[in-house]
C-alpha cells in the first residue's frame, strides 16, 4: 500500500459546499440564481454557476497550496496581456477591481462562459488555423519573462514525480525494479536529446500556454478558443505545438508541416526545437504518472481514475515508457518546407 501523502490538505475542497461556492462567487459583486453544474476538471474545481441576469460565468476555484497568489495574478496577467490584443484566449473578468478573489480559504477566479467543440486534428487547414493562433500567443509570450512561473524541464516533470512514486510505495513490490530502471534510463535520455538541442544551437524559452492538448481548445465557427492557462509557463515553443500530433511518423510529419506553415505567419520557429517533441512526450507521460500519485489522497482521485495505482496500471506504463526509450532513439521530425 502507498504510504500517507504528507500534505497537510488531503480532502482540499471538502470545505467547498454549494453554499460556500455561491457565497463565494457573490462576494465578487455578482448576484446567482442557485444554480450550478460542476464542470470537468481535477486539479482545480471549476463549475458554471447562472446568474438574476439570466446568464453564466464559470467559476474556478484554485487547488489550495499549489499556486502562490503571485502566480495565479500573473497568469491572468498574461490572459489579459493576450485578450486586450484581441487573441481568442478566456481570460478572468476584472469584478470589484481584481481578477482573483477569496472566501473562506479558497482563490478563485470567474471567467465568461465559452461553448465549443474539439477541434478537427486530422483536418490540415484546421491545423494551420491553430498553428497561426499558437503564434500569434507566442508573439505577445515572447515580449518578457514569467517572474513567478517555473520552466518547464526535466527535473519538475520527471525526476520529481519518479521519486515520489518511488519514495510513497505506489509501485508493487515486484514492479518496483522494473519501474526505476525502466523510469530512470528514459529520463537519462531525454537529458541527452535535451542537451544535444541545446548544445546544437540552442533554444529559446517564452511564456507559454503550457498545456495545449484538445481539451484546452474549444472550436466555433469563428476558429479556436483559448482556455485554461492554469498550467502557464516558461518553456520552447514546440510544448504548445506537438500534442496535436497523433499516428505514425509519416502522419505526424504531415500535421507538422500544417502546423509550422501556419506558424511561421506570425512568429519565426526554431527546427531545433523538434529534437524537443520526444522528451516533452515522455516527461508528460512521467509526470501523469506522478500527478495521479501525488493527488491520491484527494477523494476525487480514486473515483474518477480507478484504473490507477493496479498492477495492470504499472506494467501498461512500464511497457509505455519502454516504448519512448526506443522513439528518444529516433531522429526528429523536419520541418517539411
Amino acid at each position: 500500500m502507498p504510504k500517507k501523502n504528507n500534505e497537510s490538505v488531503t480532502a482540499p475542497y471538502a470545505a467547498l459546499t454549494p453554499e460556500c461556492l455561491l457565497d463565494a462567487v457573490e462576494t465578487t459583486g455578482l448576484r446567482c440564481d442557485g444554480r450550478l453544474t460542476a464542470l470537468n476538471s481535477y486539479e482545480n474545481r471549476v463549475y458554471q454557476v447562472w446568474l438574476e441576469s439570466g446568464e453564466s460565468v464559470v467559476a474556478k476555484f484554485y487547488r489550495p497550496q499549489r499556486w502562490s497568489r503571485a502566480a495565479i495574478l500573473e497568469e491572468h496577467a498574461y490572459a489579459l496581456e493576450l485578450a486586450q490584443a484581441e487573441l481568442p484566449v478566456v481570460a478572468p473578468l476584472l469584478l470589484q477591481g481584481s481578477t482573483l478573489h477569496e472566501h473562506a480559504g479558497f482563490l478563485l477566479a470567474l471567467t465568461p462562459r465559452q461553448g465549443g467543440r474539439t477541434p478537427e486534428f486530422e483536418d490540415e487547414d484546421t491545423l494551420r488555423w491553430l498553428g497561426r493562433f499558437i503564434a500569434r500567443i507566442h508573439a505577445i509570450g515572447s515580449l518578457q519573462d514569467f517572474d513567478h512561473r517555473p520552466t518547464i524541464g526535466w527535473d519538475e516533470f520527471g525526476e520529481v514525480p519518479v521519486r515520489y512514486v518511488l519514495d510513497h510505495d505506489f509501485v508493487p513490490p515486484d514492479l518496483r525494479a522494473a519501474y526505476e530502471s525502466t523510469a530512470l534510463d528514459v529520463l537519462e535520455r531525454v537529458k541527452h536529446r535535451w542537451q544535444q538541442c541545446d548544445d546544437g544551437g540552442g533554444f529559446g524559452t517564452l511564456r507559454l500556454h503550457g498545456d495545449c492538448h484538445a481539451g484546452n481548445i474549444l472550436w466555433t465557427d469563428a476558429g479556436p478558443h483559448f482556455v485554461d492557462l492554469d498550467d502557464a509557463r516558461m518553456g520552447p515553443a514546440v510544448q504548445d505545438l506537438w500534442m496535436w500530433l497523433g499516428g505514425d511518423r509519416d502522419a505526424q510529419q504531415q500535421q507538422l508541416a500544417a502546423i509550422i506553415a501556419g506558424y511561421r505567419e506570425f512568429h519565426d520557429f526554431n527546427p531545433a526545437e523538434l529534437a524537443l517533441i520526444e522528451p516533452l512526450r515522455t516527461l508528460r507521460m512521467v509526470h501523469y504518472a506522478g500527478w495521479l500519485a501525488r493527488r491520491w489522497e484527494d477523494p476525487a482521485f480514486p473515483q474518477s481514475f480507478p484504473f490507477f495505482n493496479t498492477q495492470r496500471y504499472w506494467q501498461d506504463h512500464i511497457l509505455a515508457l519502454r516504448e519512448q526509450a526506443a522513439a528518444l532513439d529516433e531522429p526528429p521530425l523536419e520541418v517539411i518546407r
